[in-house]
């Protein structure tokens, strides 16, 4: 008898609730595990306040991609010459540019929808959605101006631009992660507050389109969680094509004038002033933890915002599961897209899935760096007996015959097991190379696996196997 309740539908057990679980958010977990349990049997509710797809779909991943690739090809083309192409001029169109991205995220955001849409079982409600209590079997939750009671809850609510108490900036109409996109005027001078990978990723995409870019930056280096070489790598790369840094330097108020924006900076060498048409905030990330009632449920976020949660992905509060950037740690969209698969392994699987995973990486300047496990310095740092290879791209036969022979790739081996402990590929297509290390990495194999394999000629993949070999 005990076996036949266990076979029993989620809803057959919580018939006296609304919904077996509600997914707050419709970031990279929530709808993929919404629909998955909902085909499951589940009584499933997503609750969306604003867009689905989240910062990924709507101002993240893909129109930052999507218009970086458009600076590209305005970057090929200047650089014609260098092919035996003769392009008389090269005028981008930051218009047409970004409607091109707004095309894609539409295309994305819709598909979604209709995927929910059209899912048994599975019910979209619009609104904010708000804890208001505990209850026997489950929560009470306030979506809009209707309660829900459901008997788990999933937050999956994402992050937000955090912006620094500087005196002044709220009087300036500055750009952030989330609004760029809907903003057709060209910068004069844009000056980026926040040297790490959203504001390197714009710093460049705004100079190829043909603005004035200056980066202020209040750490010693730009992408400061890199090597040392990597970050004064990116910074050279990006510095050539005439991107301005100002680093070891902050802000100490904004005001407007001058038909732009005036900037008072500190530094160690005193105050100084900039001067720009235009400011962009990419100073970090808050999550969205702040409203929606966790105190009625007896939980309390970290003090950066973010809400507690052990390697399966539940809180401290029985029932209550966090997924996405919200729940700290790496906050990409492939953490959150496995944190789904983490969930649905809880939920309805084996429970064998946990956060102790292996995440990958990439900046998408141009080159770009693809990135995966320790850096050399956390290495030494953990005590491991380490070998270092590196290899420049301008060695790699195919980085010389397309032109892209800026960059290098870098592993980093423990002497003992030769297993990879982690690698850096600064390098045309870095972000994909570096999967070559991810999955040689997950198979706990040896370094040897990519040294001794036949790779094709000519292929950038080969620096990656050059990289290998030069371990020592």
């Amino acid at each position: 008898m005990k076996g036949s309740r266990r076979k029993k539908s989620p809803a057959t057990r919580s018939a006296r609730l609304d919904y077996d679980l509600l997914v707050i958010g419709a970031g990279q977990a929530g709808p993929p595990l919404a629909i998955a349990l909902a085909k499951k049997g589940w009584r499933v509710a997503l609750a969306e306040r604003k867009l689905l797809g989240g910062s990924c779909v709507n101002f993240g991943c893909t129109p930052t991609k999507a218009v970086i690739a458009s600076a590209r090809v305005a970057w090929l083309a200047r650089r014609g010459r260098e092919f035996g192409i003769r392009i008389p001029s090269v005028e981008p169109d930051l218009v047409a540019v970004l409607e091109r991205a707004r095309g894609i995220v539409t295309q994305s955001r819709t598909a979604l929808r209709e995927a929910l849409v059209g899912e048994k079982n599975l019910t979209l409600l619009p609104g904010h959605a708000r804890f208001e209590s505990r209850e026997k079997g489950g929560f009470r939750v306030r979506v809009g101006d209707d309660i829900v009671r459901a008997a788990q809850v999933v937050i999956d609510t994402g992050t937000r631009s955090r912006i620094p108490a500087v005196p002044g900036l709220d009087t300036v109409d500055f750009s952030t992660a989330e609004n760029w996109i809907d903003r057709p005027e060209l910068p004069d001078h844009l000056v980026i507050l926040g040297g790490g990978y959203t504001g390197l990723e714009m710093a460049q995409f705004y100079r190829r389109m043909g603005s004035r870019v200056t980066v202020v930056e209040p750490s010693s280096d730009i992408a400061a969680r890199e090597d040392p070489e990597v970050s004064q790598a990116i910074r050279t790369l990006l510095e050539s094509e005439d991107v301005a840094f100002r680093l070891k330097t902050s802000v100490a108020r904004v005001e407007r004038g001058g038909g732009g924006v005036r900037l008072s900076l500190k530094s160690k060498g005193g105050r100084d002033s900039l001067s720009g048409s235009h400011v962009f905030v990419a100073t970090g990330r808050k999550p969205n933890t702040d409203d929606l009632g966790l105190e009625a449920i007896g939980m309390e976020p970290a003090p950066d915002g973010t809400i507690g949660v052990n390697p399966r992905l539940a809180t401290s509060v029985r029932g209550v599961w966090a997924a996405g950037d919200v729940r700290g740690g790496p906050m990409f969209t492939h953490t959150a897209w496995d944190d789904y698969r983490i969930l649905l392994s809880q939920l309805a699987g084996d429970r064998s899935r946990t956060t102790e995973r292996i995440v990958p990486y990439a900046i998408y300047t141009d080159p770009q760096l693809g990135r995966v496990g320790m850096t050399e310095a956390q290495a030494r740092q953990a005590g491991r007996k380490v070998r270092v290879g590196r290899f420049e791209l301008r060695k790699n036969g195919k980085a010389k015959e397309i032109g892209e022979t800026e960059g290098f790739v870098k592993v980093v081996a423990d002497a003992r097991s030769d297993r990879i402990l982690g690698a850096a590929v600064l390098a045309s297509e870095g972000a994909e190379l570096v999967h070559l290390f991810v999955a040689v990495m997950n198979a706990r194999a040896r370094s040897a696996l990519i040294r001794d394999a036949i790779h094709v000629h000519p292929t950038l993949a080969e620096a990656v196997q050059s990289a290998v070999s030069a371990l020592r």
